[in-house]
């Protein structure tokens, strides 16, 4: 018979990121976040490729990167709405960490499986955070996916790409639940 682990369950039957805007300080110090780096670290990765990396983004860093989003933003082409909330998250931010996701060649492992690698990785941070009693999201946006916002606030190299960023910080209030998946809808039993 299994070990059950009752709080491990109960808290991801229960676990609800909070909203990045709603996240203030104080935020993580270095050694705090090392230890929820270490959790995110510990994600299968098949083939031990290690497709992914970290780039910690403290509260000095998002001034730049917010009027990064601006000026990459107004070159695009974007309407207002969009470029605010391309840089809010920045403008907002206290801490984050950029989960990178680092293609790597393998004969063994497709990219796609990598991909997923770093989509897990993000998870586990946002977990992590949580657990230690910080709120979390996991964000992105249309900033994240634009190769000249990337590489210059990032120094991301063309192999590379953000898998998310995971703010961290103080909840401010806690948000209700919202509805989730009926299971009965999408399960399949074969």
């Amino acid at each position: 018979m299994p070990t059950p682990n009752p709080q491990a369950l109960e808290f991801l039957l229960t676990r609800r990121s909070r909203p990045a805007k709603t996240l203030t300080t104080p935020v993580p110090d270095r050694a705090a976040l090392q230890t929820l780096l270490e959790a995110a670290a510990r994600t299968p990765d098949h083939g031990k490729l290690e497709p992914w990396r970290f780039i910690v983004i403290d509260r000095e860093a998002m001034a730049p990167l917010a009027e990064l989003a601006q000026a990459r933003g107004e070159a695009l082409g974007l309407d207002a709405e969009q470029i605010a909330k391309g840089r809010g998250q920045f403008d907002q931010g206290h801490l984050a960490v950029a989960v990178i996701e680092v293609q790597k060649d393998s004969p063994k492992i497709p990219v796609l499986e990598q991909t997923y690698s770093a989509g897990a990785v993000c998870l586990a941070l946002v977990n992590a955070s949580l657990a230690a009693g910080w709120g979390a999201n996991w964000l992105s946006g249309w900033a994240s996916h634009d190769r000249a916002f990337v590489e210059q606030g990032f120094g991301l190299a063309s192999h590379e790409r953000i898998a998310g960023i995971i703010h961290i910080g103080t909840e401010t209030s806690t948000p209700p639940d919202r509805p989730r998946p009926d299971l009965d809808a999408i399960t399949t039993w074969l």
